[in-house]
């Protein structure tokens, strides 16, 4: 119990966005052999930075650390891939990191993916993402692999018959302490906090961008990754506007639930029209 945990990524997902843009996401997998109980985080880049705030963020939902994590040879943690005759180099930095949160890293040696086959056999709950293409937005997309992440730890394991919610509980109490926040903090991507105005927009930098009218007023927090501005309020995860050059950058669902309180009674698209008109009038972005 609380031994070791298993990461990968699941790569290059292509997904259709509602709005008709092609995108290819990773999801990012930390899961613990004992309790098969696991972490699935969504990005659409495999940066280091990213690697860091995601695996650090994923321990912070374990509350704790196991003794070893096994991972392949993935570029932003080896240096050197390690062979059946050479050890491999890890990478400085992420050395450092594992230093911090105080695991051994456990490289496989290449083309020898069995060594961890736990993480690989659960690659599979990921497969029905492919089943929205189409029909959901970049927000709505986080929240299905939260859904997903949520249902499959509280599902009866395959491989041990047992539930990983249930077996997590007992496992838990034997993971290694998370480092001081100050040392977690250093991991995490550049967080900024601003109060909603009354038009429901934020200022990110010289630039705004819409959230749903219901935070109007209300302080929430930003961070920049992969090109995308994503605002939450608390720790949850509110809307993603694509990084842009323009001064107004509007989701339609957000100006469309704002102008629905001033016309209420009107028809649905009537108001998404009504909306787009007027973005585009005052030169907004939409989507």
């Amino acid at each position: 119990e609380g031994k070791q945990a298993q990461l990968d990524w699941k790569e290059n997902i292509p997904f259709v966005l509602r709005s008709g843009e092609t995108i290819n996401i990773n999801v990012l997998v930390l899961l613990l052999s004992f309790s098969r109980f696991r972490v699935y985080r969504l990005s659409l880049s495999k940066t280091q930075d990213i690697l860091f705030s995601l695996l650090n963020d994923a321990l912070e939902t374990f509350g704790g650390v196991p003794e070893e994590i096994v991972t392949d040879n993935m570029k932003t943690v080896m240096d050197e891939a390690r062979t059946t005759y050479k050890k491999g180099k890890i990478n400085i930095k992420f050395d450092a990191f594992k230093k911090d949160f105080g695991f051994e890293l456990l490289p496989c040696r290449a083309s020898t993916p069995e060594t961890k086959g736990k993480v690989e056999s659960q690659m599979k709950y990921l497969e029905e993402i492919r089943a929205y293409s189409g029909k959901l937005n970049l927000i709505e997309l986080y929240e299905l692999i939260e859904r997903i992440n949520s249902r499959v730890n509280n599902s009866i394991c395959q491989g041990n018959g047992k539930i990983p919610l249930i077996e997590f509980s007992k496992e838990k109490n034997s993971l290694l302490p998370l480092p001081h926040e100050p040392v977690r903090n250093q991991y995490r991507i550049k967080t900024h906090e601003v109060k909603v105005n009354t038009a429901g927009m934020i200022n990110v930098k010289t630039n705004q961008y819409s959230v749903p009218s219901k935070y109007i007023g209300k302080s929430v927090k930003y961070q920049i990754h992969d090109s995308n501005v994503h605002i939450y309020f608390n720790t949850k995860l509110i809307a993603v506007h694509a990084l842009s050059n323009r001064k107004l950058n509007y989701s339609v669902d957000h100006y469309v639930d704002a102008l629905s309180c001033k016309y209420i009674g009107k028809d649905t698209d009537e108001v998404k029209e009504l909306a787009k008109h007027n973005l585009e009038l005052i030169g907004g972005t939409f989507k």
